[in-house]
């Protein structure tokens, strides 16, 4: 059955990093060295398959009744201190690698991959002897203060699943150099290009670069024409609505020594700036090729989008459909947050707040592993349907938990039965609160 050979994926993914566990170890030489009730391979297991409710309650769900088998609170967090947030990571992009090929020729029939760049705030319940300073905010009411994290990410517009992370302390958040970052090391698909989309916090030059460096492509909303920025002195038609090709020959000093060609737009990249092909002060350029497009979304405002996809391919009414397709990753925040339970965490310190946010990334990538992978029947009915996420988190969490046994339970069958309607033409304002909102104490989860 393919819900088993999920299962048994992930499983193999754990076995694969706790191999060489001592490479994620705090201490290589002792950690993970003798047998306990708590292995490993059991730790990120039950990382992985942990809600929102208390942690003795989630232990008890995992381990079962068995008193001479169910740990302990403390032993968990001592084994939980052995262990680096790398080995999550590790765990979440080798099951990424392996799952590729349990998708329906469907999710890959294209010769363009499309992921979202996009940020979301974890924030949780510390003291500073826990975290440093760079973890600490005080939003909100909240007396004493609250300690936060950033999440960066890219997120596959058609698998709906992640395909990379960094996390960042809230006062060191740098989403530019998260994004550079990121695009240097993902992996890229044997004939088939990555298309990097982000909204306006990523338009820069920089990114522009990083992608172009790869040989990919990215899709960026700026601001408009009419404002101070990045598009703000170009030469645009007399029309509201354009597709235009520029080139631009980016320099990082005045002298008359940098020779640029002719028929390019000078762009300065000036010492507050990050450029990084180029070191200020030197005589060397660096010359970028883009579109710039600008299409009506009602009477009164226009959107602004620059991208080096190729038009014949890509005309504007797509590289619209494409920019309004980004607001998945923005959908997927939520059900990572409120659905997988990543506003609850279970510590206080940063290492098990880390190793708690990896571990829901791998959640939330095999609940849309298992929908994807879901076969469901058509009908002529008003509306399309789709697997339910929020059951299917559910049934996924209680799949992976060691008290569920090997082809028990039929999971795709499961799967179908949840199913609710899509409605794509829905719109919703955004709420003007949900920057923000503080964590649910411990003594307040859910029995």
């Amino acid at each position: 059955m393919i819900h088993q050979k999920i299962k048994d994926l992930f499983e193999s993914s754990v076995e694969h990093i706790c191999s060489d566990i001592s490479d994620y170890s705090i201490h290589p030489d002792i950690d993970f060295q003798r047998n306990r009730k708590i292995s490993s391979q059991k730790l990120i297991s039950f990382l992985v398959s942990q809600g929102s409710s208390s942690t003795k309650v989630e232990m008890l769900d995992f381990w079962g009744l068995d008193d001479s088998s169910m740990p302990t609170s403390s032993a968990l967090n001592q084994q939980r201190q052995k262990l680096k947030p790398a080995a999550l990571e590790a765990v979440f992009k080798h099951f990424n690698s392996s799952a590729m090929g349990l998708l329906p020729s469907t999710f890959n029939d294209d010769k363009y991959r499309f992921l979202a760049a996009d940020g979301s705030t974890c924030t949780y319940f510390s003291t500073p002897s826990f975290s440093s300073a760079d973890y600490y905010c005080s939003p909100g009411n909240s007396i004493r203060g609250v300690y936060s994290m950033h999440l960066n990410a890219f997120y596959d517009l058609t698998t709906h699943t992640y395909t990379d992370a960094l996390i960042q302390p809230v006062h060191c958040k740098n989403e530019f150099g998260a994004f550079c970052d990121m695009v240097d090391r993902h992996e890229v698909l044997e004939g088939r290009k990555n298309v990097y989309i982000g909204d306006r916090g990523y338009c820069s030059y920089n990114n522009m670069a990083h992608v172009m460096e790869q040989n990919q492509f990215f899709l960026f909303r700026t601001k408009d024409i009419h404002s101070k920025g990045l598009v703000g002195n170009f030469d645009f038609p007399e029309e509201e609505s354009f597709d235009i090709d520029v080139q631009v020959t980016l320099v990082r000093s005045h002298s008359r020594k940098v020779l640029t060609n002719p028929g390019t737009y000078k762009r300065f990249v000036d010492q507050v700036s990050t450029f990084d092909y180029i070191a200020f002060g030197s005589y060397d350029t660096y010359e970028l090729a883009f579109r710039i497009i600008r299409f009506p979304l009602s009477e009164s405002t226009y959107e602004c989008i620059i991208t080096n996809l190729p038009r014949d391919e890509f005309p504007p009414e797509r590289i619209k459909a494409l920019y309004y397709a980004r607001w998945g990753i923005e959908s997927s925040f939520r059900k990572l947050k409120y659905t997988i339970g990543l506003s609850n965490f279970h510590s206080y310190k940063p290492q098990y707040i880390e190793q708690e946010i990896w571990a829901k990334l791998i959640a939330y990538n095999i609940t849309e592993t298992m929908i994807n992978c879901t076969v469901l029947e058509t009908h002529d009915t008003k509306h399309e349907y789709k697997v339910n996420f929020t059951m299917a988190a559910h049934i996924c969490r209680v799949f992976l938990r060691l008290t569920t046994e090997k082809d028990q339970y039929d999971v795709m069958s499961l799967l179908q039965r949840e199913l609710i309607p899509i409605r794509n033409d829905r719109q919703y304002p955004r709420l003007q609160t949900a920057h923000f909102r503080k964590p649910r104490y411990f003594i307040y989860r859910a029995a």
